[in-house]
């Protein structure tokens, strides 16, 4: 049985972090994203098969 991860888009937004060349840095289970918008943190959270509460 496959568990199902879900999680607030408020919360995901709030673990953006400005980066030092612009945009943010953005991390999900261990790995980090280099961002241009908060918009993008939807599909990245996507791909790790989480389904996202707005």
């Amino acid at each position: 049985m496959e568990t199902v991860k879900t999680a607030m888009f408020e919360t995901l937004i709030e673990s953006a972090v400005p980066a030092p060349d612009g945009g943010y840095l953005f991390t999900l289970e261990g790995k980090t994203y280099q961002i241009k918008d908060t918009l993008e943190i939807s599909r990245i959270a996507q791909q790790h098969g989480y389904i996202i509460i707005y």
